[in-house]
């Protein structure tokens, strides 16, 4: 039978990384360590489960932001960022303890990212004849959005898109994204794309001839088509096949992951309010974040 609630998975760096730009200094421990990140994780949070009442709930993190597979297909795979300093590094533990905390499923790998994570629970989801709702502004993701009642929330610019809306907003299916971004490139990932080859140029081909292989495949045919610097665009595609090929070995999400499919946690429990207050006290935080987050996680 189908679930008609969706079970919403999150991209935690997404929000960590926004409260961390944010929310403003002055959020400090009792021994002088910023706690902006985890305090408008929390609050996010917090937000979520008000706006849904939701009871399946599974959350991803980025064990290492500058170290993945993917780096070893690509050395300069997210070459590009700075290392995140201490202080942020602290944080992402702490939001990782509070979520433990609030009862709710957490996942990370020294392997896999955070989207492979959530790609692998959609997997299971959808196995199991259950929507999916991703949490994240990543457009990386949109590419999970397979099934009917699927759907995309960048929570924070409040658009939550189903798979028309994502074909609508970005020109392409869900299931085109991983080879509309290796056309492109990704500037964020630091994944190059095809020389001139934009948003538009790119959507132009994937509804002409699909797939990614089979523009490739079909490349001598891309100058006869009516799409501006058609010759241009057939003569990079040419040069740089090899590239996009790379690029979209960096673009896919492993969705296979083991580990994932061996215990697919999905179901939040109720969280533990000792654990909780334990965490919010060594963080130095007060009343108010304390109180919502034991009505949103501990009192249902």
């Amino acid at each position: 039978m189908k679930n008609s609630s969706p079970t919403y998975l999150v991209d935690a760096s997404v929000y960590i990384f926004r409260a961390w730009f944010s929310m403003p200094e002055g959020f400090e421990n009792p021994q002088g360590q910023p706690t902006n990140a985890v305090y408008g994780f929390a609050r996010f949070l917090c937000e979520l489960i008000e706006h849904t009442q939701t009871q399946r709930l599974a959350i991803a993190f980025d064990e290492s932001l500058t170290d993945s597979f993917r780096n070893e297909v690509y050395p300069e795979y997210k070459a590009n960022r700075e290392p995140a300093p201490a202080d942020l590094k602290r944080q992402f533990a702490w939001c990782r303890d509070l979520v433990g905390a609030l009862g709710v499923p957490a996942y990370w790998s020294d392997r896999y990212e955070a989207d492979d994570l959530l790609a692998s629970l959609a997997v299971h989801c959808q196995n199991q004849n259950a929507p999916i709702c991703v949490v994240s502004g990543d457009k990386d993701l949109a590419q999970l959005v397979l099934g009917p009642d699927d759907s995309w929330w960048d929570f924070a610019r409040n658009r939550r898109l189903d798979r028309s809306g994502i074909q609508a907003h970005f020109g392409v299916h869900p299931h085109q994204i991983a080879d509309f971004l290796a056309l492109t490139g990704d500037s964020v990932d630091n994944i190059p794309g095809i020389p001139g080859i934009g948003p538009k140029t790119a959507a132009a081909l994937l509804q002409h001839f699909e797939t990614l292989d089979a523009v490739l495949a079909r490349v001598d045919e891309i100058e006869w088509l009516s799409l501006r610097g058609a010759k241009r665009v057939a003569n990079a595609l040419k040069t740089h096949q090899d590239s996009a090929r790379l690029a979209r070995q960096l673009t896919g999400l492993a969705d296979q992951i083991e580990a994932v499919h061996q215990d697919p946690r999905v179901d939040r429990q109720r969280g533990c309010q000792d654990s909780v207050d334990a965490l919010l006290d060594a963080l130095g935080f007060g009343q108010a974040l304390r109180k919502r987050l034991h009505n949103a996680f501990c009192n249902a």
